[in-house]
């Protein structure tokens, strides 16, 4: 609900929605939804079929990455969001989003509107660059130990 310009802060549930291995990443997908939202099978599949596509040319142009990354899934308000995010040079995050309004077949243009994240993918996104601290930036950088942290089954 939106007053005076700004929205109402309502925290919304993160799922875990499992892996997905898109050459040359490891991803991490996640979901939040809006009240009244679901992330459906239909909403999955566009997501992943966007990442496919459209990331991997970003990730082999940008370089030094090391495979590891997250996605989120978000239907929201207005709209779905799903943005795309790697790792490179041991500790910069790359991010690739598409906004699509509902009801509309077009994604807004993200480089005449650059918008970053919402309040609720930036907890995602933060918890993320807490466990990539964590487990990649010592002395023994665990992969797998990224893989494994999740903040799925948390509000945002």
């Amino acid at each position: 609900m939106a007053y005076g310009g700004t929205e109402l802060y309502h925290p919304r549930a993160v799922s875990d929605l499992g892996f997905w291995d898109i050459d040359p990443l490891k991803l991490k997908v996640y979901g939040i939804v809006a009240e009244g939202q679901e992330v459906t099978r239909e909403v999955i599949a566009d997501a992943r079929a966007f990442v496919t596509e459209e990331v991997p040319p970003l990730v082999a142009a940008e370089g030094e990455d090391n495979g590891l990354s997250f996605v989120i899934i978000h239907p929201g308000d207005l709209g779905v969001s799903v943005v795309a995010h790697w790792w490179i040079q041991g500790s910069v995050l790359c991010q690739h989003i598409r906004r699509r309004l509902w009801g509309t077949d077009e994604a807004m243009n993200t480089a005449a509107r650059p918008v970053i994240a919402c309040v609720w993918e930036l907890g995602v996104i933060n918890a993320e660059q807490e466990a990539w601290r964590e487990t990649m930036m010592n002395s023994e950088p665990d992969p797998a130990a990224y893989l494994k942290a999740r903040t799925a089954s948390r509000f945002v």
